[in-house]
């Protein structure tokens, strides 16, 4: 399943290497408060839209309703989140003052407690906010089939900006868009050069290798492999990718439909090599109990020379809290297992996360949506976003000057990857995938056998099948 996320890096790259010495961008704002987010003008001097009227005047239309108010729920309220917050705000002010009357209502909220607690509860009822971010895939088309989900494929083919998207794939049903993603992702494996240097280790090709890389800086008394493993999602990802070399992702789509079970043979040996990073004591001692933050904290403390998590925590690597680590993180994919099903040298990567709107909005309100859109998604904002928070960008863009390095290292890995593929949450049901993720705290925690845990997901799974 070739994706067009893979394809995409490889225009990136491409286009980054051929702009490399235009120097930085001006697309950063100056400071005004805001983390140096530039209020009122996205972080740049403005580029036209497609269908961008001459005056200029993006934003306003001088038909529009007045005194329409919107909810808007994001989840960008950690610390780490402030540079992802302030573009929004940004762009949230820039909209505003284009169009008198208007008030948009920001809500912050936690990002577990918003997919998996409040935002379905408020589906389940009817009332979601008006707009607010949404996963898309299998969250999405729960949220479709019960038409809560505006539309979006005749506003976005009005502003011109349908093919400036890297891939809606995740976000299209039926041939219909009904959200936009801010941003892509790729997994993969961080690690600290300084420390593999001291040591003469080599990046592994091959799951036999990593495992006796991970004995030999164990024998150093450090930790392989940095994990928080308190919030069950952040267990899927490696997981995710170690069962994707061993059975492939047409076989997790195959589980929906019953084509495939989760105690299928390749699947329980999937299972069984992720217990084998447990058993062997790879991970960070404790981590059942760590929340998220504290797993890439750990890294960049140097406790542990590897941690597997998604290119949203460069900003992270690449800023003051890396300290000496700044300048030496490097990014290698997953190594192949050998005799796996699955594409050996493929990655996870796509584009899940971004924005809905609810279907029961007032004309006015989808006028003002159309204005958020129109503002939000522009190339000064996307370029923005890769520089300031190193979230690759979901639109295309002309710019790729001022990249951090280790961006560039993120980039290249995609565009050496045969293929891309979404992450399993993204193709089984949501009941499925919470159901995952205690089954792998389980395996964490040495309580359960892999054949066992497999037993219990696949139950979960002909339930799932059983309510479609």
């Amino acid at each position: 399943m070739k994706k067009g996320l893979t394809a995409a890096a490889a225009t990136l790259m491409s286009s980054a290497l051929l702009l490399s010495a235009c120097g930085s961008s001006n697309g950063e704002g100056g400071a005004n408060g805001n983390d140096g987010a530039n209020a009122g003008n996205g972080g740049g001097a403005a580029k036209k839209a497609p269908n961008a009227p001459a005056d200029g005047t993006v934003g306003t239309d001088a038909s529009a309703p007045k005194d329409v108010a919107l909810s808007l729920r994001h989840t960008q309220i950690k610390e780490t989140s402030k540079v992802r917050l302030n573009i929004l705000q940004d762009v949230v002010a820039k909209t505003i003052a284009e169009n008198p009357g208007l008030k948009i209502n920001l809500e912050g909220i936690d990002e577990i407690v918003n997919r998996d607690q409040k935002l379905k509860a408020e589906m389940a009822a009817g009332n979601p906010p008006d707009i607010f971010e949404v996963f898309g895939g299998a969250d999405l088309n729960l949220y479709v089939k019960a038409g809560r989900m505006l539309d979006l494929t005749p506003i976005i083919e009005e502003l011109g900006i349908k093919d400036q998207f890297a891939s809606l794939d995740e976000f299209t049903v039926d041939g219909k868009v009904y959200g936009l993603p801010f941003g892509g992702y790729s997994e993969g494996i961080f690690y600290n050069k300084q420390m593999f240097a001291d040591m003469g280790l080599s990046i592994p090709k091959t799951f036999d290798e990593l495992l006796a890389l991970a004995d030999a800086i164990k024998a150093q008394g450090k930790t392989p492999f940095a994990l928080a493993a308190k919030d069950a999602w952040v267990n899927g990802m490696l997981w995710n990718t170690v069962m994707e070399r061993h059975v492939g992702i047409q076989a997790f789509e195959g589980l929906v439909i019953g084509a495939a079970k989760w105690t299928d043979p390749d699947f329980v040996a999937g299972f069984a090599d992720y217990a084998k990073l447990v058993n062997n004591d790879y991970f960070t001692k404790g981590a059942l109990g760590l929340p998220y933050a504290e797993q890439g904290a750990r890294f960049l403390k140097g406790d542990a020379a590897m941690v597997f998590t998604g290119t949203w925590d460069a900003n992270r690597f690449t800023g003051d809290e890396a300290g000496g680590l700044k300048g030496n993180i490097g990014y290698f994919p997953f190594p192949a297992i050998p005799g796996g099903k699955g594409d050996q040298t493929s990655i996870n990567a796509s584009y899940s996360n971004g924005f809905g709107f609810s279907s029961n909005l007032t004309d006015g309100q989808q006028a003002m949506v159309k204005a958020f859109i129109r503002n939000f998604y522009t190339e000064d904002v996307q370029k923005r976003t890769l520089l300031e928070d190193k979230v690759l960008p979901s639109m295309k863009l002309s710019d790729l000057s001022g990249v951090d390095p280790l961006i560039s290292e993120v980039l290249r890995v995609m565009a050496g990857a045969s293929s891309s593929w979404k992450a399993f949450d993204a193709i089984v049901q949501p009941s499925v995938a919470a159901d995952v993720g205690v089954g792998l705290q389980e395996l964490i925690g040495k309580v359960k056998k892999p054949e066992d845990v497999a037993k219990e997901i696949q139950a979960s799974q002909e339930k799932a099948n059983a309510q479609k």
